[in-house]
């Protein structure tokens, strides 16, 4: 089955002066203010196309993480992954790096090592991203 997903966004006046809104359509999950200084300075009170793109990311890495981990006949009891998603203004979306942390009864940090790098690759999300670094820290609580 294909899903698709949707979101909205609508902006007013230009790129510097202007603002605009981010709606989740498909979920429903909310309405998100954006703007350019927020993006181009950071902000802890307004969204940012990097900020979507991180949660994106880390969600993606951990289902990713969370399927290869039971394959291997290890599934974990917790896995907890942050996406940090960099931009730079004049040159954009210069990498993602991802922490994960994880309780995986029964697994060697080698071979967790291992089946994060490879989830990291194989996450639709990462292969989305192909284009700028991703980096991973992967550390078995």
């Amino acid at each position: 089955m294909t899903v698709t997903s949707e979101a909205t966004t609508v902006w007013q006046g230009s790129l510097t002066a202007g603002s605009g809104t981010v709606r989740l359509d498909t979920s429903g999950a909310g309405t998100f203010d954006v703007n350019w200084k927020a993006r181009s300075e950071g902000s802890t009170t307004t969204t940012t196309p990097e900020e979507l793109l991180a949660g994106a990311h880390a969600a993606c890495f951990s289902m990713a993480l969370s399927n290869a981990l039971t394959s291997n006949g290890t599934p974990p009891e917790k896995v907890e992954a942050t996406a940090a998603v960099t931009f730079k203004p004049g040159t954009g979306i210069t990498g993602s790096h991802l922490r994960v942390t994880a309780s995986v009864p029964g697994l060697t940090a080698e071979d967790f090592a291992r089946i994060a790098s490879d989830a990291k690759v194989n996450c639709p999300v990462s292969k989305a991203l192909a284009g700028v670094p991703i980096t991973l820290e992967a550390t078995l609580a």
